[in-house]
């Protein structure tokens, strides 16, 4: 059903690229909006990206299950970098630290499991969370736990070096903790007073 759908979509027929856009916009707009840290900018961001995605429908193969939606996230996730950085230009900076701050860089040890954490804050805090960190580690932070990709990667990506992508990383990570460990101090104190 993927491929003829696919194949609909390259002939551009409008009802095909409607299905595929109904499909995905959801999630792709989830992954924008994880890079841009506001709807307005992830909005354009997938906008642009499934234009690029109709665009080079031609150029993808079916190689297995999942190859086309993984084909489409790396588009969505190249237009999220490049609009990014098209706007660090225009604001004459890019927001990648190369220099360590003095954070507090403790063990990573998590006191809870993801589960938990959705239960005790929300997935739509945590993500709130994610938009709110600096530009940089917001970056580093998605391709490296979303995306996956390896710091060689991040810092071909960033054109910075992988000490500055482990560090934007060890920043980010640390600076969630502590706004995780401020709404948990919150909310058990809520439920505390509820009690």
């Amino acid at each position: 059903m993927e491929e003829t759908l696919i194949k609909k979509a390259i002939a551009r027929e409008a009802s095909a690229i409607e299905a595929l856009y109904d499909r995905f916009a959801p999630k792709f707009l989830g992954i924008s909006y994880r890079y841009c840290g506001n709807r307005e900018d992830a909005e354009d961001v997938l906008h642009d990206g499934f234009i690029k995605i109709i665009e080079n429908l031609h150029k993808f193969k079916i190689r297995s299950d999942g190859s086309f939606e993984a084909w489409m996230k790396r588009i969505i996730v190249n237009t999220a970098l490049n609009f990014l950085r098209d706007r660090a230009r225009e604001k004459g900076f890019i927001d990648i630290d190369p220099i360590a701050d003095k954070l507090d860089l403790r063990e990573e040890t998590e006191a809870f499991t993801h589960n938990e954490l959705y239960l005790l804050i929300g997935q739509e805090k945590i993500l709130e969370l994610v938009c709110q960190l600096p530009t940089g580690y917001r970056m580093v932070f998605n391709m490296y736990v979303f995306e996956q990709f390896s710091h060689k990667e991040i810092a071909f990506q960033l054109q910075c070096t992988e000490s500055t992508s482990k560090s934007q990383l060890s920043k980010a990570r640390a600076l969630l903790r502590t706004k995780l460990d401020q709404l948990i101090k919150i909310n058990s104190k809520i439920t505390y007073e509820k009690v």
